[in-house]
């Protein structure tokens, strides 16, 4: 037969291993709330760890690709005539530089038809989280396609667009000191946009090779 000495001493423990239980239960949801749910909802980051985990791009409306105004006829559609494509316009250059300071992040998008092509180069003074991807005009930003992920520092090379859309970079950065980058690139697009990590978009003019070429005619030392 049990006495009630015997039945205390248990309920006693219980009662202690069901308080730690649930005191360790809420610790973990408030590491998740923070971590992870914070950013990912609501843009609130005060660990950092939303944009270490890649997060606070989710805590925003979702961006959706517009299309920049072209003149009519302007569009630099390529004609295939066997391996060489002919394009109505003349192709543009363009050279800029970023600054990301830690766990920022933006993106840079050039607007190509289906079939043109563009050259590119680029640089950061650290490694960055890189993802070189598209999205078609009007589609969600969830419906990106990625042509290439990497944590990198410098990306060379030519791309030639699958679909027409807005195509380019996204960058991250990781580490807790600015990050600088500098793209150069050339080819039949007609504009570009920058997508900052606050969510603002800032169309960046193009210029001609006729420019360039004056630029360097006149002996400049840089090209602006």
């Amino acid at each position: 037969m049990n006495t009630d000495d015997d039945v205390r001493p248990v309920a006693a423990s219980s009662k202690r291993q069901l308080t730690k239980t649930t005191l360790i239960a809420l610790l973990v949801a408030a590491g998740i709330l923070v971590t992870t749910v914070l950013p990912a909802e609501y843009g609130l980051d005060p660990l950092g760890t939303g944009a270490v985990l890649g997060l606070m791009p989710l805590s925003g409306p979702p961006i959706v690709p517009e299309e920049v105004a072209v003149p009519a006829g302007a569009l630099p559609t390529p004609v295939q005539e066997g391996p060489v494509a002919h394009y109505p316009v003349e192709y543009k250059f363009d050279a800029v530089e970023f600054t990301l300071g830690p766990y920022d992040y933006l993106e840079y998008k050039y607007q190509l038809e289906r079939g043109a092509a563009m050259m590119f180069s680029w640089t950061a003074s650290g490694a960055l989280i890189h993802d070189f991807h598209g999205e078609r005009i009007g589609a969600p930003s969830a419906s990106a396609e990625s042509f290439k992920k990497a944590d990198t520092s410098r990306a060379h090379g030519s791309f030639t667009a699958p679909f027409a859309g807005i195509h380019g970079w996204y960058w991250e950065n990781p580490g807790g000191e600015p990050v600088s980058i500098t793209l150069t690139t050339t080819g039949f697009y007609s504009a570009a946009v920058e997508i900052r990590s606050d969510r603002t978009r800032h169309p960046h003019e193009l210029r001609s090779m006729e420019t360039v070429i004056g630029a360097i005619d006149r002996g400049a030392a840089a090209i602006p």
